[in-house]
């Protein structure tokens, strides 16, 4: 096999990791398990003292208010009507970001809520702004925790289970890994609960319709997510060049364990191709571009050398576009060096030209962004 899951762990600089709902709440009582966050935060800890950058996708809002809201114990989520998920989570968001606040505060570690909907990862200006948000909380050692926002979200707009919005999180942040963890300890051949004979699969690199027909639908309970979801999650994952691992979470320990021992059951699903790549082809594939900027020749250098494009090395901004639309960036001969998603739109971006980053704030009058094109958003011409 080209890897398994303690390599890609060991490997992996940014992670997001998937917490289920069974892991955080008590199915009778709806009460935060709060022994489990508290260990599941010194693994976090560890990780973070390893250089690891770490975004948790926690579910358990609606089921840690349905008590309170009066939804009977063990009621599938499938049959919950919206307003009343919307209320649950109202309840709930407030005692599980509690949970988290008091496992980290206890280890002197910082963490921040925040709530996402569909809508902020597919609107494109939403997006960067969400990201945005994301990087700077990294950047100063932040644990960012995210939740989809059930309380605003309606029945066309829900994820419908966090096991999509880990990854699109991920995509979001170019995370090298996601991990789901949840009651299950991977793909089998079969539902190991009614057959004795269905085999645990340890490494899929090519996920197909067979991989997908394994996995059931979600069982009664406090989840909304069902192995056939993680599998489709991972799917998503791997074509966006980003490896995906899911694994058994209810020990205390389980999030060490998997990172630390080789033979900790998991289902790793290996991504072959690079982020790069993925995201290079997707932008090449399904944006067209709306402008373009000539650059000169010391911003050719260093975007060829891996760095971003700042408003200083842009000699000329043309064509009327929007923030997070993609432009084509070309040097003075007029020869295509790259594409990329714009930070700023047309107007503001021909205000920017030739000008340092440090007086972005003076020209427009507001703090913005101190690239014009970031490096993650920009793929070069070869």
């Amino acid at each position: 096999m080209s890897a398994d899951a303690h390599d890609i762990i060991s490997r992996s600089k940014r992670i997001v990791i998937k917490i289920g709902s069974a892991l955080v709440a008590e199915s009778d009582s709806g009460r935060v398990k709060q022994g489990w966050v508290n260990q599941f935060a010194v693994n976090i800890e560890n990780l973070c003292k390893q250089g690891k950058e770490i975004i948790i996708v926690s579910s358990g809002g609606v089921a840690l208010g349905r008590t309170t809201i009066g939804i009977e114990p063990g009621t599938p989520p499938q049959k919950i009507p919206l307003a009343m998920k919307q209320a649950s989570s109202a309840v709930g968001q407030f005692h599980l970001f509690n949970s988290y606040y008091t496992a980290f505060s206890a280890l002197n570690m910082n963490v921040a809520q925040v709530l996402l909907t569909m809508s902020e990862t597919e609107n494109r200006r939403m997006h960067l702004n969400a990201r945005e948000t994301l990087y700077t909380l990294l950047e100063r050692s932040i644990v960012p925790i995210i939740n989809e926002n059930d309380t605003v979200s309606t029945a066309e707009i829900r994820f419908g289970e966090n096991d999509s919005l880990a990854v699109r999180v991920a995509q979001m942040v170019s995370a090298d890994l996601v991990i789901l963890l949840s009651t299950a300890d991977g793909l089998y051949t079969d539902n190991p609960d009614t057959n004795p004979e269905a085999k645990h699969i340890a490494v899929i690199d090519k996920i197909t319709e067979d991989h997908i027909k394994m996995a059931g639908d979600a069982l009664p309970g406090l989840s909304t997510g069902g192995m056939k979801s993680k599998v489709q999650a991972a799917m998503s994952a791997n074509q966006a060049g980003i490896s995906l691992i899911i694994a058994e979470g209810r020990p205390s320990n389980a999030l060490n364990q998997l990172a630390t021992d080789k033979t900790c059951r998991s289902t790793l699903f290996y991504a072959q191709e690079t982020k790069s790549n993925a995201r290079k082809r997707w932008i090449q594939s399904h944006i067209r571009p709306k402008g373009k900027v000539i650059i000169d020749q010391g911003a050719v250098k260093a975007l060829l050398s891996g760095k971003s494009l700042l408003p200083i090395g842009v000699k000329s901004v043309q064509g009327d576009f929007k923030r997070g639309d993609a432009i084509t960036v070309h040097n003075e001969e007029m020869t295509h060096i790259a594409t990329g998603l714009v930070a700023y739109n047309a107007a503001n971006a021909s205000a920017l030209t030739g000008k340092s980053s440090a007086d972005i704030e003076d020209i427009l009058g507001y703090a913005g962004r101190s690239e014009l094109i970031h490096r993650d958003d920009l793929v070069l011409i070869t």
